[in-house]
């Protein structure tokens, strides 16, 4: 190494992930690549799910501890549970409940990473945000649309509008043309919100589409991966000043809505 050259710090991060989800690992190290403070690694395990349904997500939450055993293997900084719809599917506050059951069977084994998972990031970014009154795109079937709605209300936000995508197969939410988000995100009425979630699933593609929305429909925007990300710097107690990815990640610095 050259004179003069820095080490940065490293960081692990463990993802939890179903096993059909190709987004996530994508997204999260697009994103925290851009930060100048820290270099970080992406560690995940994986829990079978190929569709959508109350069913698959049950069995899926059920092969949980089987994955935090592999992650904690791997001496993570910082564990994610990057499922949104699982958790929310679950009932009122069970971020809370997840967070905590995943915490206490990593301090068994003498671990002390910092916990989260993508349902409870999101609550808490739209809080850091102040965003009490919200616009939502997801690509779930409605009934369970119906309950992320419903989950969100119970944390206190409320939802003005949102759009159902309706795509069942994990896959193929993986799949999503970005038009077809950005013309549910145009079908929105946005009168009076003070965010909008662009995409409430890591698996739906949606970081190239955060900055972009937001110039174009001038409210603050955000989606699951932008408010893992948010949760994952501010956990570690890393800045949080991430160039072209909404105004959230740019919490450290001065805001700028078009």
């Amino acid at each position: 190494m050259s004179n003069g050259e820095t080490v940065s710090a490293l960081k692990r991060v463990g993802l939890v992930v179903p096993s059909s989800n190709v987004t996530v690992e994508s997204e999260l190290p697009r994103i925290l690549a851009r930060s100048t403070e820290v270099e970080f690694t992406f560690h995940s395990s994986r829990m079978r799910m190929h569709s959508v349904t109350p069913e698959q997500l049950r069995a899926m939450n059920a092969q949980r501890e089987r994955c935090v055993l592999e992650i904690g293997d791997a001496g993570v900084d910082v564990v994610l549970y990057a499922c949104l719809v699982a958790i929310m599917a679950s009932g009122p506050a069970e971020h809370r409940r997840t967070e905590i059951a995943i915490a206490e069977q990593l301090a068994t084994g003498g671990s002390t990473a910092k916990v989260l998972s993508s349902a409870g990031a999101l609550v808490g970014a739209l809080h850091a945000m102040n965003a009490s009154r919200v616009a939502l795109v997801m690509p779930y079937l409605r009934p369970l649309a119906e309950q992320v709605v419903g989950y969100l209300e119970a944390e206190g936000i409320e939802v003005a509008d949102w759009r159902a995508l309706e795509v069942a197969d994990n896959s193929d939410v993986g799949c999503i043309p970005r038009e077809r988000v950005m013309a549910a995100a145009r079908s929105l009425d946005l009168a009076d919100v003070d965010a909008l979630v662009i995409s409430c699933c890591v698996q739906m593609p949606s970081l190239d589409l955060v900055q972009a929305a937001e110039d174009e429909f001038g409210v603050p925007v955000l989606s699951a991966a932008t408010a893992g990300a948010y949760s994952i710097l501010r956990s570690l107690g890393l800045p949080v000043d991430i160039p072209d990815a909404g105004s959230l990640l740019r919490t450290d610095a001065p805001l700028t809505v078009a």
